[in-house]
């Protein structure tokens, strides 16, 4: 699909807000808006690739890639340094885990894989198929993999609520 200037400021001004806040929720605050950045700039330059409909999802598979070259340099140069920890996950999302310790203890001991499905499906609002353009998988694998994460989650959950009993 051959998209314009004018068609892609428009998916820049529509997407923007949820691009940020899929960043937000993966990387430091501070890092947001320059990754929000570098997302549209490899967009502009790959926008002939995207299928109408799945420009969302296309985005936040762009990216996804940012975000583990981000956290690759970080921990490249927490290596080098040796002064810096390297992050872990998204911070955001275990932040807004804070209220219910279970709940966040529960996140906490899911897989990154698991953490994503459901960070994309739960907090990002992105129906399956979308999700799978995202992660470069098939609807089916983001349907399993989403049913083995929530069913990780309830477990781990129900283990929180068996040992709080006890």
């Amino acid at each position: 699909m051959t998209v314009s200037r004018a068609q892609f400021a428009a998916l820049y001004e529509q997407h923007l807000p949820a691009v940020s806040g899929y960043l937000r929720r993966r990387v430091a605050r501070d890092d947001v808006d320059d990754l929000a950045a570098d997302v549209f700039a490899v967009a502009w330059r790959k926008r002939d690739a995207v299928a109408p409909g799945e420009e969302l999802p296309w985005l936040y598979r762009i990216a996804g890639y940012l975000v583990a070259n981000h956290r690759r340099r970080l921990a490249a140069r927490a290596s080098v340094l040796g002064w810096f920890a390297v992050p872990d996950s998204a911070p955001a999302a275990d932040a807004a885990l804070d209220g219910d310790p279970a709940l966040a203890a529960a996140w906490a001991s899911l897989s990154a894989t698991e953490r994503e499905v459901l960070a994309l499906v739960v907090l990002d609002d992105l129906a399956v198929a979308e999700a799978a353009v995202a992660l470069g998988v098939s609807p089916n694998a983001v349907s399993v993999r989403l049913h083995r994460a929530k069913k990780s989650l309830a477990a781990a959950l129900g283990a929180s609520r068996d040992s709080d009993v006890a």
